[in-house]
């Protein structure tokens, strides 16, 4: 038979209910449950078998059914009930935190620029905790209405799924996403037309479609490089989330900072506020700093002052490894027409971002940043401390402390992370209309009076949730492997409920260390076989397609789990997503994180798993090292460094052996009275929600970053541009002329005429500056006391300024006194800074004297 062709027949929605298609293309239903069920009730098979994509579920779900579901009295009451919660969220008058606070900036836009958005597990175009944090970022900017947009890659490959076949390798799949069944769709200029724009690779045009994600309130803007006016090669340019050698990088980083520049202006928008999230953007900067010299015609140096003015760089590497960099050749090959276009000769525009590596000097994307952004932060306190470190040659003979790096802790967005059984349970004891107050802890007070039975009831629910969602998952690997019967059936029987289940999920880098409780064999044994108290590990997660040590620990762990000893009892979950997080972090008794202090700058999987009331055993790293306070979880190891990586092994095995078996397993088994409930354990659990849910909420994340840097960085980049930038112009020329002089400038300390004071005495100090043609009033002479570290560290330095007296000799003497309010050495220097009154920060332009 010959057949003319084939042709898609998709179902049409009846009228009461075609507003499911709408919903659809609206991310708002990934943090509402109600919404997913209105999805999940159409046909549950084909929501799981979607991956919970409703897009695609409306695409395939039979006709017969949707006609019944409109049929349905009790659907449509639930259809009627979550629209109207979708209208009242959405509507242009809502009473949100940012009307209330800051209605008088409602036309503010701040340009949110990430590598990745993790936004559902049915979008998977993230790698992780980078992606993840960006997703839950634009949710809560949604839900504070703030005027807010992302920007970054569509990536129609996304980023890999993990298979690990029957030796433990991790096995890396791609599958090209069909645009036209997910929630996105062509991002439209004013005139309605879809938006393209190009940029300049070696030798050819490459172009970029611009797709549009609604997320809430927010719209998500990604490019994508597979259209049909590009070559082969450059339509495979953002096929991957991180694939190709550094020619591939750098052309992605390129579209995803000059690109998507292109891409905010063609769509309309003049951005008060720009945002770097980790240094894959930078080039945004540069591109920036070429628009105000081309249409401005503005020189480079103030250009780059109006540029900082309004931008904010986020960096969340610990290490300098980590950071991305690239060979002054390939900067040549992909630059020699563009620095030109920024006033620049080769030397100038390499020199801008170089840094010196131990493998010789390159072009770094975080030094790029840095020079180019006003404000910046890290992502921990501990890691804010970790980046003033590491960067600070870029402010030489400035103490650690007062590098303009500071730090806002990452937080989680309550709604998508929290189990639907907890949030039934806080819905009924917490405050009404808890879920807009999720960052203040009176809020959390009412969680000390949920009764023990019922928040142990919730835990127990969630945690059967888990176990049979692992098992399903483990049949559906044996069938892949080509197990018989017997292997597959007893995948039904997989993990034992009342087991101590401890779960580990993350990225596996080596830093991360998955395999230290196998650190004494002997030992895990014993604690995993114990038949009266009984315990389980759950793991899950990714390592980098080409980071060999990482897959090589994900097999280690595979080949544990199939051992006699450990069958059963260790069990690997494949390819890790946002569907399995959500059950691990809601399903185990434990969350584990054994990172290497100081290298996870964050680290929020534990937080998801603390605001289902899940206690953290961790390392005191990253967002743990401010979390825990003794009563809320356990803590792996000390708050200090190790001579070498084996000693530190050790101990933190040691600690982690025995925290488990001195603490955490009696707390977990001791049932008071015979009852069911561990009511010691319970407390734990009470304890991490009501300390941790509001302090770790992304909701209190984007407060701060809107309180401390985004209105901020609105009101100076303003001052800066307003007068056709003379403001900038004026910083420009001050910086200038300071380069010039500085080095003749001198400064001598006359010796102080005590050595012992008590606290609360003043003593006097005397200087003496030489400034060469300085203006007096462009400096500031100032008394710097401080504790001081071994190497000479100045590391809390306290300021006191000192005034003019006249002259001494051909120089000018300046006076000043402190006064100690604390006991102990102290160190005590004076120092020559500029000064400016429309500078970004007292440091800058990097040039300080001492005496």
């Amino acid at each position: 038979m010959k057949y003319l062709g084939k042709i898609a027949v998709l179902p049409t929605l009846p009228a009461a209910i075609a507003r499911l298609e709408e919903l659809a293309y609206n991310l708002w239903w990934g943090w509402e449950p109600e919404a997913q069920a209105l999805y999940a009730q159409l046909d549950p098979a084909l929501w799981e078998a979607t991956n919970h994509n409703p897009v695609r579920l409306l695409h395939h779900v039979s006709q017969e059914l949707l006609n019944a579901a409109a049929a349905d009295p009790a659907y449509l009451e639930a259809y009627r009930r979550c629209l109207a919660a979708f209208d009242h969220y959405m509507a242009s008058d809502a009473d949100t935190w940012y009307r209330r606070q800051h209605s008088d900036k409602a036309g503010q836009v701040i340009a949110y620029f990430s590598a990745e958005f993790g936004l559902h597990e049915c979008l998977p175009i993230y790698s992780g905790g980078l992606g993840v944090l960006s997703g839950d970022h634009c949710k809560a900017a949604s839900d504070l209405g703030l005027p807010f947009i992302g920007v970054g890659f569509l990536y129609p490959q996304g980023y890999f799924t993990q298979r690990i076949d029957p030796q433990g390798m991790q096995q890396a799949e791609y599958e090209k996403i069909d645009f036209g069944e997910v929630p996105a769709l062509p991002a439209l200029d004013h005139d309605g037309q879809e938006v393209l724009i190009s940029v300049d690779l070696p030798g050819r045009t490459v172009y970029a479609k611009v797709w549009r994600i609604q997320v809430g309130r927010v719209p998500v803007f990604l490019m994508d490089t597979d259209v049909p006016r590009n070559a082969p090669q450059d339509r495979e340019l953002s096929a991957r989330l991180y694939g190709g050698d550094r020619e591939m990088r750098i052309s992605q980083e390129i579209v995803l900072g000059i690109g998507g520049v292109r891409a905010v202006f063609a769509l309309g928008y003049r951005p008060a506020v720009w945002h770097m999230n980790e240094g894959h953007s930078a080039f945004l900067g540069l591109e920036r700093v070429r628009c105000k010299v081309q249409e401005e015609h503005l020189n480079f140096d103030e250009a780059v002052e109006a540029v900082r003015s309004n931008t904010l760089f986020t960096t969340h590497t610990p290490v300098p490894a980590g950071n991305d960099a690239f060979a002054f050749e390939l900067v040549d090959k992909f630059f020699w027409q563009y620095w030109g276009q920024l006033g620049l000769d080769r030397e100038r525009f390499i020199e801008f971002a170089r840094q010196e590596l131990p493998w010789g000097p390159q072009y770094s994307m975080t030094v790029l940043a840095l020079k180019l952004s006003g404000y910046a932060n890290g992502v921990s306190q501990l890691h804010g401390a970790v980046s003033r470190e590491m960067w600070k040659f870029l402010w030489p003979d400035t103490p650690a402390s007062e590098i303009p790096i500071s730090s806002i802790t990452n937080g989680v967005h309550t709604q998508t992370w929290l189990a639907p059984q907890l949030r039934a349970l806080y819905n009924r004891n917490l405050p009404a209309g808890w879920l807009e107050h999720v960052e203040e802890p009176p809020t959390w007070q009412a969680v000390d009076d949920i009764p023990d039975e019922e928040l142990w009831a919730a835990h127990q629910r969630c945690k059967d949730d888990l176990i049979q969602f692992v098992r399903r998952r483990a049949k559906r690997q044996l069938l892949r492997y080509g197990e018989g019967p017997q292997r597959v059936n007893a995948a039904g029987d997989l993990l034992n409920p009342n087991a101590l289940t401890i779960g580990f999920a993350r990225r596996f880098a080596t830093y991360k260390r998955a395999t230290l409780p196998f650190l004494d064999l002997d030992r895990l044994r014993r604690l995993l076989n114990d038949p009266d108290r009984p315990v389980q590990v759950i793991f899950s997660g990714k390592a980098h397609p080409a980071d060999e040590a990482g897959k090589t620990l994900i097999q280690q762990v595979f080949e544990f789990s199939q051992e006699p000893d450990f069958a059963g009892k260790i069990v690997f979950i494949e390819n890790y997503d946002m569907n399995i997080a959500r059950h691990l972090v809601a399903g185990v008794d434990v969350w584990l994180n054994t990172p290497r202090r100081p290298r996870e700058a964050s680290g929020t999987s534990g937080e998801k798993a603390a605001l289902n009331g899940i206690p953290n055993f961790s390392i005191l790293d990253g967002w743990w090292a401010e979390g825990f306070d003794g009563a809320n979880g356990w803590a792996i190891g000390e708050e200090r460094e190790y001579k070498d990586s084996e000693t530190q092994d050790e101990a933190d095995a040691y600690s982690l052996y025995s925290t488990l078996e001195q603490m955490i397993i009696p707390l977990y088994f001791e049932r008071g009275g015979g009852g069911p409930v561990p009511h010691g354990w319970v407390r734990v659990m009470k304890n991490i929600i009501r300390t941790c849910a509001p302090r770790f909420s992304m909701r209190r994340m984007v407060i701060d970053y809107t309180e401390k840097f985004y209105l901020p960085a609105a009101t100076t980049g303003r001052r800066y541009h307003q007068d056709h930038f003379q403001v900038a112009k004026s910083i420009a020329d001050w910086k200038d002329g300071l380069y010039q002089q500085w080095a003749n400038v001198r400064i001598e300390r006359v010796p102080l005429t005590v050595d012992q004071v008590k606290v609360g005495e003043s003593v006097p100090v005397q200087a003496r500056v030489w400034l060469h043609g300085i203006p007096q009033d462009q400096i500031v002479v100032e008394i710097v006391t401080s504790p001081q570290a071994a190497d000479g560290e100045l590391t809390a330095p306290q300021l006191q300024p000192m005034q003019p007296n006249g002259s001494a000799g051909d120089g000018l003497l300046y006076i000043g006194e402190f006064r100690p309010q604390h006991s102990g050495s102290l160190a005590v220097a004076v120092r020559v800074r500029p000064h400016h009154p429309d500078q970004l920060h007292p440091i800058e332009p990097n040039l300080v004297k001492w005496a």
